[in-house]
């Protein structure tokens, strides 16, 4: 007679305190909506900075005071034109939403895959490539990285701008975005360190 086959170990039954705690997860699930509704708005921004764009490119006055308001002219300073400068500064706004829009998929995408559900992407054609292998210490490494783009758009915005600001403005400014990068590298070092114990003791087995 054959030995019978054993039986499939059952995984034990989770409590009642165990489930709700379980569930609490979805309490996240309205913060998440609530990014893809900021998302949304910061994509009617866009068009709306694009459009005072092209009309300004067309001689329209109204769009054109838009503009100058929006990044950050002095009111004493007269503009009756669209010049390279007022350009490279709307460009430069226009991007910032970009980077910042990327930066909201990633937390709600990101997030919501690591700390709510998954999201059963693996044969979706537009997976995107960093969801793949995320955690919420790649996510961590990712959204500081993400925050010093942000950070060196703003950055290059003023210093092209430079003389509408004050020099405090400025002084600052540099010194948030150094911060940022050395918070960036510690937290990026931090997570070295903490992998490194785990491949130290792979390699012993």
């Amino acid at each position: 007679m054959s030995p019978t086959p054993p039986k499939p170990s059952q995984q034990p039954s989770m409590g009642m305190l165990s489930k709700v705690i379980f569930s609490s997860r979805w309490l996240q699930l309205p913060l998440y909506l609530g990014l893809i509704a900021a998302q949304a708005v910061y994509v009617f921004h866009f068009w709306v900075e694009l459009v005072h764009l092209l009309e300004a490119a067309f001689g329209n006055q109204h769009a054109l005071a838009q503009l100058v308001k929006s990044i950050g002219y002095k009111d004493s300073v007269e503009v009756s034109a669209l010049n390279e400068t007022i350009i490279m500064l709307v460009v430069l706004a226009l991007i910032d939403v970009v980077m910042i829009s990327n930066l909201l998929i990633m937390v709600i995408v990101g997030g919501y895959e690591t700390f709510v559900s998954r999201m059963n992407l693996d044969e979706h054609p537009d997976q995107p490539e960093w969801l793949s292998h995320v955690n919420a210490s790649v996510l961590k490494v990712k959204l500081a990285t993400a925050i010093i783009g942000i950070s060196s758009i703003h950055l290059l915005k003023t210093f092209i701008n430079a003389a509408n600001y004050d020099e405090k403005v400025l002084i600052w400014q540099t010194l948030i975005h150094i911060t940022f990068l050395f918070s960036a590298l510690a937290i990026a070092y931090t997570d070295k360190l903490m992998s490194q114990p785990h491949a130290a003791t792979g390699d012993r087995h």
